[in-house]
């Protein structure tokens, strides 16, 4: 939706004078990826810049300060992982990004395809050579630096012979090493595991068992 003449005025005037995204954004009720849109080339006035500089300091401390109390609540909740833990947390990956009729796993995201390897490899006892790895990538990368990264991902050794099924086009910035796949060999009983894994916490959490839990209480 086309915003009214007067408001695109109005924040562009803000700009100028300084206004960082956060504050036209409240000021005119708009969000703050319009207002983002609409200011992103209008310069500031020279005597209000150092407001802007001020300000705009003031919110890269704020977010550093969150990320750090962000991260001391992480590191308290999670001194330890038991392999409990590890293995519901595979589980819970594959739920969100795994094939549904036999075993394999797909991400861009090089964290995310090495967490499951290491869980099924070093917790649930899948051997690496009954992992199969393949790759899709884009035609204008790099097959080659691909291969070693994902090699050194995975830590599977990864040649030519390795199955690469190439996409026409550019990648338009998406990750610059493509896509990872892992499938387990003879993987049906794991597979079984992890839906019955995730039922199980579906079942925890379903509004019928809280409702169970809260009258036992």
């Amino acid at each position: 939706m086309r915003l009214r003449k007067e408001k695109t005025k109005r924040m562009k005037n803000l700009r100028t004078r300084g206004r960082s995204i956060p504050e036209i954004s409240s000021l005119c009720g708009v969000s703050k990826s319009t207002v983002s849109r609409y200011v992103k080339n209008v310069k500031i006035l020279p005597r209000y810049y150092q407001r802007w500089h001020e300000r705009k300091n003031a919110s890269r401390i704020i977010s550093d300060r969150k990320l750090a109390d962000a991260s001391a609540r992480a590191s308290y909740l999670i001194q330890d992982l038991s392999n409990r833990d590890l293995i519901i947390t595979a589980s819970l990956l594959y739920w969100a990004e795994g094939a549904k009729r036999d075993l394999s796993f797909s991400n861009t995201n090089p964290e995310m395809i090495r967490i499951f390897v290491y869980i099924v490899n070093n917790i649930l006892g899948v051997k690496k050579e009954d992992l199969r790895v393949s790759l899709r990538l884009y035609e204008d990368l790099d097959e080659k630096t691909c291969l070693r990264f994902w090699s050194k991902i995975t830590g599977i050794n990864l040649n030519k012979k390795t199955s690469i099924n190439l996409l026409y086009g550019k990648k338009k910035g998406k990750l610059e090493y493509g896509m990872c796949r892992i499938r387990v060999k003879k993987g049906g009983d794991l597979l079984k595991y992890f839906f019955a894994i995730v039922k199980r916490i579906c079942d925890f959490t379903s509004p019928r068992s809280l409702t169970d839990k809260t009258e036992a209480s």
